[in-house]
């Protein structure tokens, strides 16, 4: 009897390049591996310990060990594309057929004036860009119009700057609402998010309080057939704004992933049945996109401290699943996720040691197996694995 599953994904933590990784721009990406080329001390014995390293071809067996006490293996990405939604939502059982529609170009320009009509204010930007430089580029104009920065990336994603001491935080959340409504039909968008900073000691700094306001899952996910068997979802992070809330049945907001880690420990202390599922997103926006290997490789061991802490806390009926939603090699050009394989490393009591789960077909191999361990019903897509690593 499983009692509780905490999945966590470390955002954009990929272990090498898909087969039709060439085609989306990113031949030779591998996010872990060039880490730990660039960052050489890498030091994660606690995640070495269950199995990590092992997963196949993830740094080039650098950091395997001979005994792993977990189950390991990778997982190729079914749908199209290589963006947050995407991976998730095939984690937990939908397949994306058609990539969410992106805007390297910036956004038509019939869209921002009607936009900027609906917000009584104009924009500027509305260009792909790094938010961290194009915050630095067009602050100063921002802080003195109280224009809002608007830009994009190779994601499907319409992310608005602004200090809050010029927008207040409740305002910028109202006009992404409103840009949430109007990003449909031809204007498709999967994302709206709301990326808040503040000016400290002469620096841009983005807060914590950003917020994304995603599409509506698809179809149905694995958190539904959860939420349905009457037991909880409990969503720790932008796991709640991916899903735009649906299935879920608790959610908290954290501050980064320290605070993340503190949240999931806590839900795992309370007294429920059912999943946990966090979104470590730090990995992603603060090391990934910024390009820094070193301070990649640093938050990997951040967290591989932590980890003893996160298992001491977990009950004899209750499983942890490690794995990531897409890749973000810091080495790689420009500054977007990159299309690679993700790692899955299950460990706890009812789980076997060392098993080897090899290369699978679809994210969504978690879901399924996550819905047959709480006898929900199954996910869409996807093939459980429980029984491979079912003590």
């Amino acid at each position: 009897m499983v009692k509780k599953v905490v999945l966590m994904v470390l955002d954009s933590l990929g272990v090498g390049e898909l087969p039709d990784a060439e085609s989306y721009g990113d031949k030779g990406a591998d996010t872990l591996g060039h880490i730990a080329s660039e960052y050489p001390r890498l030091h994660i014995p606690n995640l070495r310990q269950i199995g990590f390293g092992n997963v196949p071809g993830a740094a080039g067996g650098k950091f395997a060990v001979e005994h792993p006490v977990g189950c390991f293996g990778k997982l190729k990405e079914m749908s199209k594309g290589k963006d947050t939604i995407t991976g998730h939502w095939e984690i937990a059982g939908l397949y994306t057929q058609q990539p969410f529609k992106t805007y390297p170009d910036g956004f038509p320009q019939a869209f921002i004036e009607k936009f900027e009509a609906a917000i009584g204010r104009k924009v500027l930007g509305n260009y792909a860009a790094s938010g961290t430089v194009i915050i630095d580029e067009l602050g100063p104009e921002h802080e003195a119009t109280g224009m809002p920065i608007v830009y994009t990336s190779a994601d499907s994603v319409f992310q608005i700057a602004a200090d809050t001491s010029v927008i207040p935080l409740e305002a910028l959340y109202h006009i992404c609402e409103i840009a949430r409504e109007m990003l449909t039909g031809e204007w498709s968008c999967g994302r709206v998010i709301a990326r808040p900073y503040i000016r400290k000691d002469g620096k841009r700094v983005r807060t914590s309080d950003r917020r994304d306001y995603a599409v509506s899952p698809s179809g149905v996910t694995m958190l539904d057939h959860i939420s349905a068997t009457g037991r909880e979802v409990y969503a720790v992070g932008k796991i709640r704004d991916i899903f735009n809330g649906q299935g879920i049945t608790q959610a908290v907001h954290t501050e980064n992933n320290m605070d993340g880690v503190d949240k999931t420990i806590q839900a795992v202390k309370q007294d429920f049945d059912g999943l946990i599922f966090t979104n470590l997103v730090d990995f992603d926006s603060k090391y990934g996109h910024r390009r820094d290997p070193e301070g990649y490789g640093k938050a990997i061991e951040e967290f591989d401290r932590r980890l003893p802490e996160l298992i001491a806390a977990m009950g004899s009926e209750d499983i942890l699943i490690l794995c990531a939603d897409h890749g973000n090699d810091p080495t790689h050009s420009g500054w977007d996720h990159t299309r690679e394989h993700v790692p899955v490393v299950a460990f706890g009591a009812p789980i076997k040691e060392g098993e080897n789960l090899r290369i699978r077909d679809t994210f969504a191999d978690i879901g399924a197996t996550v819905c047959e361990l709480f006898d929900a019903e199954q996910t869409a897509i996807g093939r459980s694995f429980w029984k491979e690593i079912k003590r």
